[in-house]
């Protein structure tokens, strides 16, 4: 059985997947200065990345972005697992706002005009963690299930288990 996204879900499950898919497409095909700049700014905020070579960063983000953009607007990829790879996409751009010098004003999470690409990321991180809220259509379908049975039963029983 195949389970499709639910109708408020659809919207923002293709606008920031389109948006992350052709950013990864872009991506893939950076130039030199876009790549080193790409890799500088990740090195910096978190430092362990300068062990990978820029191109090689630069191609990792690039498939990453291409693969969350993919399960996105994926119908038959169930809501809440899309909003995990989102939130966990979107939390390391919020993670670079937060920890690049300069993209912040000073004593506050406002941005400063340097900041406003970066800081504009926080909205995929409230569309994924909106996400996994989604209650799961599985277990919400058999809990409709047992109410209904339930009602019938106790519609002609009189037993006492339930007043009604």
């Amino acid at each position: 059985m195949v389970l499709v996204p639910d109708a408020r879900d659809v919207a923002p499950r293709l606008v920031t997947g389109a948006f992350i898919l052709n950013s990864g497409l872009e991506m893939l095909r950076a130039d030199e200065a876009t790549v080193e700049t790409v890799h500088g700014m990740a090195a910096t905020a978190y430092p362990f990345l300068r062990q990978l070579s820029a191109e090689r960063f630069t191609r990792l983000v690039a498939c990453s972005e291409v693969a969350v953009g993919g399960v996105l607007l994926a119908p038959f990829v169930p809501t809440r697992l899309a909003g995990l790879a989102l939130t966990g996409f979107s939390g390391g751009l919020v993670g670079l706002y937060l920890r690049l010098p300069g993209m912040r004003r000073p004593g506050s999470l406002r941005p400063t005009p340097e900041g406003m690409a970066l800081a504009k990321d926080a909205w995929m991180l409230g569309i994924g963690l909106g996400f996994l809220t989604a209650p799961c259509r599985r277990r919400a379908a058999a809990s409709r299930s047992r109410r209904a049975a339930a009602r019938r039963h106790h519609g002609r029983c009189h037993c006492p288990c339930h007043f009604h």
